[in-house]
């Protein structure tokens, strides 16, 4: 068969062959929009940029104040444990709820639709507005609200935000709350994308329930698990509106991130230029847990 070019008064056809015309629209776009915020951030990253002033001078030393802080290595433990929490929170929080709609829906169970809807309604709230609602319910006064429902059980009252421990479960947990929706949407479309059939004949195997997700529904849901496991995690990493409600990264700093310790570099100490070496190292990290991810989860096996 003979391919022909054709050619428009606008240029070559959407069919010849040269795709280059077509993707430079959306290069154009992309770069203006992303490529130049990213290169100006390494530019002030090397300057004595401020919020009162622009940069005169480049040099490392805002590298060298960054990495010299005491405070970063605390920072990035913190960091650590939120995100690790958060990542396996939510990516079993929202296996299991995907799971639940779609063996509901399978056997025709009502209230399938009504149960995705208010999982999917805690993903629209703004995350400040997030941080706020759980302040409230973790209020340690005798009247607050998770505190008054332990107290009718006759427990004592909980330090929810002044514990340095408890902080940080109540900052996973909020997050939490707000995040699994998203994990339920890729793991539900994931899910209900898996030929039928394939259940079909392992019940006709007698293959138990365990059985068919562990050699069906995971293996055949990889790729996609990798998928949510990056973009969750990038997302966990910027974090910071809902933890600077909620906790505003206290008690000392137990609950402050790398992305609030920028937002507090930047907005309350007025250091431009350390807050994009912070935003470059938050870059850095976000990128090598994408390619780990890969690398361990998302690569194709080979055949057996």
């Amino acid at each position: 068969m003979t391919i022909t070019n054709r050619t428009t008064d606008r240029g070559p056809a959407p069919g010849d062959g040269h795709p280059l015309p077509w993707l430079v629209p959306a290069i154009a776009i992309l770069a203006a929009f992303y490529a130049v915020p990213v290169l100006d951030v390494l530019r002030l990253a090397f300057s004595d940029a401020s919020l009162l002033a622009p940069a005169s001078r480049y040099s490392t030393d805002a590298i060298g104040g960054v990495l010299a802080d005491p405070a970063l290595p605390v920072v990035l433990g913190t960091t650590l444990v939120f995100t690790l929490a958060n990542v396996a929170a939510l990516q079993l929080a929202g296996l299991c709820i995907a799971l639940v709609i779609a063996r509901g829906e399978r056997r025709g169970l009502r209230g399938m639709a009504a149960f995705r809807t208010l999982v999917l309604a805690a993903w629209v709230v703004p995350g400040i507005a997030n941080g706020l609602v759980w302040q409230m319910l973790f209020d340690e006064a005798p009247y607050g609200t998770l505190n008054s429902l332990l107290g009718y059980v006759g427990l004592g009252p909980v330090a929810w935000l002044s514990d340095p421990q408890m902080a940080m479960a109540s900052a996973v947990i909020a997050n939490l709350w707000q995040g699994t929706a998203f994990s339920m949407i890729v793991f539900y479309a994931a899910r209900r994308a898996i030929d039928p059939t394939l259940y079909e004949v392992a019940e006709l195997d007698a293959a138990t329930p365990w059985q068919m997700f562990r050699y069906i529904t995971l293996p055949l849901m990889r790729r996609l698990i990798a998928v949510n496991t990056v973009l969750v995690t990038v997302q966990t990493l910027n974090t910071f509106d809902s933890i600077l409600a909620l906790t505003g990264g206290g008690p000392g700093r137990a609950t402050e991130v790398l992305a609030l310790f920028t937002f507090n570099t930047v907005f309350y100490n007025l250091d431009l230029a350390g807050g994009s070496v912070l935003a470059v190292l938050l870059f850095a990290i976000g990128m090598g847990c994408a390619l780990l991810v890969h690398y361990v989860i998302g690569r194709e096996r080979p055949a057996a």
